[in-house]
Formats: structure tokens, sequence, C-alpha cells
């Protein structure tokens, strides 16, 4: 059977490579296609569509007609019946249905308790010392006002230090009054226009009676100063009208580094001007504003504040109310920026 299967081998001609051209010259068309897919039957560099013989050769009956096409499908789709089903739909769930495992539930025993070594100690100590602990601990609904101070400088009370005591009216403890602020505004004033080298540090915050002209000549002296780092004049009744020789100050002025004007009757504009004078001298790294008489800036303000601050890069601190969030997010973010960029300065960061 093994030599029927077998054919025989007959000796292929030795063919010449410069032949070739010749014997494809005499092939038909029909012989070089069934050549070509001899050789290579399924050429994957080919797309799918074209890994098989033209099978549609046929000459067209007519010009394409998209609508008719379609009226014709929609026609045998709705005359054509559906194919039968050999095995009726029955709606089941295969498998089982997933359900979590219970948690056993951990069983209370109210009988047990547990030891520790704060027990022996509680048990044993007075309703006096418990009170003190409650006052250190902060717990204020359990203790009256006496009690809680008399716990925290440790205070023996002599009548009702318990928590069963007679509660009697005492009398309220009031914080005491912060100090006059009893600054020289004279000699201030003649400090700072001698560029006295000792002064970094001036504070005039809470003193009522500066007049406006005294006033004029604390900010209009920075012009010149070298050695003021520091001016607060919170609450002295700042007005529009020294807010401006401020500005013109500000911006002549290379050494200010912190700059406190809240709590005064300063309005939106000049903000606006202390802002741009700021931008100008690039040395101010902290301004507050904040608390002024017309509580709300405006819009228009607060966009004109934003616009300022994003060209600033070394004021780090803003000390300033503001209504809508878009400034104030924006304004944060800018101020971010600025301390890490200073940040990355002082550790000295190879991508600066």
């Amino acid at each position: 059977m093994e030599k029927s299967a077998l054919k025989p081998v007959h000796d292929v001609p030795d063919i010449d490579i410069d032949d070739i051209d010749k014997l494809l010259s005499e092939l038909s068309a029909e012989e070089i296609e069934e050549l070509n897919g001899d050789f290579d039957p399924d050429n994957s560099l080919l797309p799918p569509s074209q890994r098989m013989k033209d099978q549609t050769k046929k000459n067209p009956t007519g010009p394409f007609q998209r609508k008719k096409l379609m009226e014709f499908l929609e026609r045998k789709a709705k005359e054509e019946k559906d194919w039968e089903q050999n095995k009726p739909f029955v709606k089941e769930i295969r498998g089982k249905v997933w359900k979590p495992k219970e948690e056993p539930k951990a069983k209370i025993n109210d009988d047990e308790s547990v030891d520790t070594e704060w027990d022996a100690i509680l048990n044993e100590a007075s309703e006096e010392e418990l009170v003190d602990l409650a006052a250190v601990l902060g717990f204020h609904g359990m203790l009256n006002q006496t009690q809680y101070y008399a716990g925290l400088d440790n205070v023996k009370l002599e009548d009702g230090g318990g928590f069963t005591g007679v509660a009697k009216a005492q009398e309220l403890l009031k914080m005491p009054e912060e100090p006059p602020n009893n600054t020289d505004v004279e000699e201030s004033i003649k400090r700072i226009n001698d560029n006295d080298p000792a002064l970094k540090h001036l504070n005039l915050n809470n003193i009522k009676n500066i007049s406006l002209e005294r006033l004029i000549e604390v900010v209009s002296g920075l012009k010149t100063n070298t050695n003021l780092e520091i001016l607060e004049m919170a609450s002295v009744k700042m007005t529009d009208k020294v807010a401006k020789k401020l500005a013109e100050a500000m911006t002549d002025n290379k050494t200010l580094k912190t700059l406190n004007v809240e709590s005064n009757f300063l309005s939106g504009e000049s903000i606006v001007e202390i802002m741009k004078a700021v931008n100008k001298n690039k040395t101010l790294t902290e301004l507050r504003v904040a608390n002024q008489k017309p509580e709300v800036l405006g819009n228009k303000v607060e966009m004109q504040l934003l616009k300022l601050i994003q060209q600033n890069d070394t004021l780090l601190k803003l000390g300033i109310a503001l209504e809508f969030p878009d400034a104030r997010v924006r304004i944060h973010e800018k101020l971010q920026d600025n301390n890490d960029l200073l940040r990355k300065k002082r550790v000295g960061d190879p991508k600066d």
C-alpha cells in the first residue's frame, strides 16, 4: 500500500532564470492569476478582503441607487418570517445567587470588665480630686467657672468644690484690656526723616489721636527712608488722602517688607493704588488691608487686585476679605506659587 500511495518522481528539467520572463509572457491572464494563488495563497500583508479571488465580476445592471436598495431590504425583512425557535425561551437563573457571608456577631457580656491600673486610682480618688481632673481634661459642662479655674490654678476650694456642691453666684472674670500704645508719634516722624538705622519696626496701631497731617508726614517719610522694614498703622483712622500719599511713597521705597493698614477708612480704589505701588518696588512681602470701613470691595476692585497680584512674584502674605470665590481662590494659588518659588530658591532647586 505504501508503494501504491507514492507517486513516481519525474526529473524536473533545469530552467534558466532568464527564461522566466519569456514563460510568463506566454501565460494568459487566468493562468497568471492561478499561478499567483499557488505561490502565495494567503498573503498576510494584504487585507482580508483582498486575500481571495474576486467573485463579483458581473457587470452592473444599472446605476447604484441607495434609496431603492434600502426600500428593498426593508420590504424583504417584513415579508420574510422569523426563524422558528427549536426551544422556547424560558427565563431562568444559571448557577447560584451570590450572598455575602454573615459576619459572626461578637458577644457582649456586660458582666465582664477589664481591670486597668487606673481603676484603683480613680476609685480611691476624692470628689475634689475628680473635679481637678475634669478641669485639666477640659470637661467644661461638668464644672462651673470657679471650679474650672481653681482646678487649672491648683487652688483648693473650701466650700462647694465637689460635683454636688451648692452653686453660688460668682463674679465673672474679666479679661484685662490691652495696654495703650505709647509710641511717640513726633519722635517717630523725626527718626523716619533722619533715616535712623536703628528704626526697623514702627508700630502705630490703635493710636486714635493722630492727626491727618501727622499721618501724611509718617507715610511721606518713606520716600527717603532706607532702613524701616515693618510699618504697622492699623486702626489709626487713615483715609484715602493718606493712602494716596502712601502709594506715592511706596513707589520710591525699596526696603519696606511688611505693611499693615487694617481697620481704617480706605476705599477699594485706594487699596488698588497701594497694590500698584507694591508692584513697582518689588520688595514688599506682606500686605494687610482687611477690615476697612467699606466692607464690600465689589467685583471690579477684586478683579483689579487679582490682575495686579498675578503680576507680582514677591508678595507672600496678603490680609484682605474678598467676596467672590473666583478672585479669592486665584489669589490664594498665586501666593502659594510665590512661596514655592521662594522655597526653591532657598534650597537651590536645580530646576530653577
